[in-house]
């Protein structure tokens, strides 16, 4: 990533040039992607919003609350056919 957009670098490249690659707030890592508008550490999973100046949040993955995780399941079922 580079300005928060995401660009395409070859390893060897990485390793051998200052790309001012941007890095992770939590760990420092330049192995980040960005999807949906957030910006992910590949490397330690710290998240946080494409665009801000600092970290969205410390946890690395938001958990998911029962009852939408059981909707899900029963949707998945009704439309996969499964009992």
């Amino acid at each position: 990533m580079r300005s928060d957009a995401q660009v395409l670098i070859c390893p060897d490249c990485q390793r051998a040039h200052d790309l001012e690659l941007d890095t992770c707030f939590s760990c420092g890592s330049t192995t980040l992607v960005c999807r949906l508008g957030e910006v992910e550490c590949r490397s330690c999973g710290h998240i946080r919003n494409a665009g801000e100046g600092g970290p969205r949040r410390d946890h690395r993955r938001p958990s998911v609350p029962a009852e939408l995780a059981a909707e899900v399941e029963a949707a998945l079922s009704r439309v996969l056919g499964r009992s």
